[in-house]
């Protein structure tokens, strides 16, 4: 298939066929590679966190944080690396090596000595992150641009579904195995994944000619994430504290470089000179939406655990109240991801992205009452889950639509990158609002009300935010498409 617009080849099949136009057998199979590919990330991220207690008392250390936060982190720093690498040398291959290097990095976790030797595994499996967004990119080599938006949905949120099984089946697997299982699974996840994608994904003829500008990969990936460290371990030892603003000072003197670098090479890992409003706009809603419901969600796990005799203001715990908040969300997600999808076809996904920024408004406001009554607190939790559904997709969609075939690496890569800084910086700026206003009752610390109620308005604070940004984004895109030449230059012309 050749794209007239942008004179580049666009058969993505193997053996010189055409873009997915419909559902057949052969996409199906592609689509639930990528949704396993999309689980193993599951197993780098979030399963860790289940065995996070044994891992703390193995290694004697309280650094929770390093082990929390590290692989996002790192998946910050991989993202401009593997974006770039993928539009030059190829989708396919750059995410088998990124499942390869995940791979690796599970093996250096599960015989790490030491918890330095530990979190460089956890760096190197941070790789991992990245493939949620090359699976994106393949998906709009592989559909045509309609279908591309469906199946994105169903990508980014399929996954979701092996979520309502897979904490249990970790947690028994490490009570009789020890929380080493939780890497050897994740190890056999990455190896298997590559197999599969390898047999039955097809490699993309979209390439940009060029290089690599892999200084310029390592002086953002690493300025992001030395200045997300600061966010995640001042929280931890004092926004002051020697440690984290040398990490904050490092991480702002490398994006200082690294942007002055941009500014004047040919071929910069992202090229900041034309990135074009839509697309910045797109990016603050990511990192404003995101953060917004990533922070919600840690919050769930904390108001689950007070029952309200304890008369703090807040709780919910309850029999079945976990089960209950983080059972419908998985659902949720992948309604939210798949039904994004779709309207985007119809409407746009904008108008998409707006949705989601709403149901994450009401969600959170609601938890204003929701904290102290469960079946509210369940109602806002399903809100929140279509609203991390619909804002991934969303966010991936909206941003594919502004670049070039040639671009889409790059700029899935950016959607990542936002991700991730607004899992991080919230979800640690939530914390230490929670920290602060910690009270004293019977000789045990424990989280205020004012605290609660103080980290539902921080995230209701971003979700507003991303509302008044989603605002101009839909009226500089209706501008746009009612203007043909606008139009016309938009299609192409790449972004980046």
């Amino acid at each position: 298939m050749h794209d007239s617009s942008t004179g580049v080849g666009t058969d993505t099949g193997p053996e010189g066929s055409e873009q997915h136009t419909s559902w057949n057998r052969r996409l199906v199979g592609q689509v639930a590679v990528l949704i396993l590919v999309n689980a193993m990330v599951d197993t780098v991220v979030t399963a860790p966190l289940l065995v996070l207690p044994e891992m703390l008392d193995h290694f004697g250390t309280d650094q929770s944080a390093w082990i929390d936060a590290s692989s996002l982190l790192a998946g910050a720093m991989w993202a401009p690396l593997l974006g770039k690498s993928a539009d030059i040398h190829g989708k396919r291959g750059v995410l088998m090596v990124t499942l390869i290097i995940a791979f690796a990095g599970a093996l250096v976790c599960l015989v790490a000595p030491s918890l330095w030797v530990f979190v460089i595994g956890r760096l190197l499996q941070g790789a991992a992150v990245g493939a949620v967004f090359l699976t994106v990119a393949l998906i709009r080599d592989m559909c045509a641009p309609a279908m591309a938006m469906i199946a994105t949905g169903i990508v980014t949120s399929g996954s979701a579904l092996l979520g309502i099984v897979m904490p249990s089946l970790f947690e028994m697997t490490a009570a009789e195995f020890g929380w080493r299982s939780v890497f050897v699974a994740s190890a056999m996840f990455a190896a298997v994944a590559a197999i599969l994608v390898r047999g039955l994904v097809p490699r993309s003829a979209v390439r940009t000619p060029g290089k690599v500008d892999i200084a310029g990969a390592l002086l953002l990936g690493g300025g992001l994430a030395a200045v997300l460290s600061y966010v995640s371990l001042g929280s931890e030892f004092g926004w002051t504290a020697v440690g984290p603003l040398v990490l904050l000072l490092g991480g702002a003197g490398a994006l200082t470089r690294w942007f002055l670098v941009a500014s004047r090479i040919p071929e910069p890992v992202i090229d900041i000179r034309n990135l074009g409003r839509p697309l910045v706009l797109t990016l603050l809603v990511v990192v404003f939406g995101t953060g917004a419901y990533q922070s919600m969600l840690t919050l769930f796990g904390l108001i689950a655990k007070v029952s309200a005799d304890q008369q703090l203001g807040y709780g919910i715990a309850a029999p079945g109240a976990l089960a209950m908040l983080y059972g419908l969300p998985a659902i949720g997600i992948v309604l939210g991801g798949t039904l994004a999808g779709v309207i985007a076809t119809r409407v746009g996904p904008a108008a998409a992205l707006a949705g989601g920024v709403a149901l994450g408004t009401v969600g959170t406001i609601g938890m204003f009452l929701g904290d102290s009554l469960l079946p509210l607190a369940v109602v806002c939790s399903f809100l929140l889950s279509l609203t991390a559904g619909t804002l991934v997709t969303s966010g991936f969609n909206m941003a594919g639509t502004l670049a070039s075939p040639e671009r889409q690496g790059v700029v899935s890569s950016m959607v990542m990158v936002m991700i991730a800084t607004g899992a991080v910086i919230l979800k640690f700026v939530g914390s230490a609002v929670l920290k602060s206003t910690n009270t004293v009752i019977d000789g045990e610390t424990v989280n205020s009300a004012t605290g609660v109620h103080s980290y539902i308005t921080m995230a209701a604070g971003a979700f507003l935010a991303a509302a008044v940004v989603v605002f101009i984004l839909l009226r500089t895109h209706r501008r746009s498409r009612g203007t043909p030449s606008a139009a016309s230059s938009a299609s192409t012309t790449p972004v980046m």
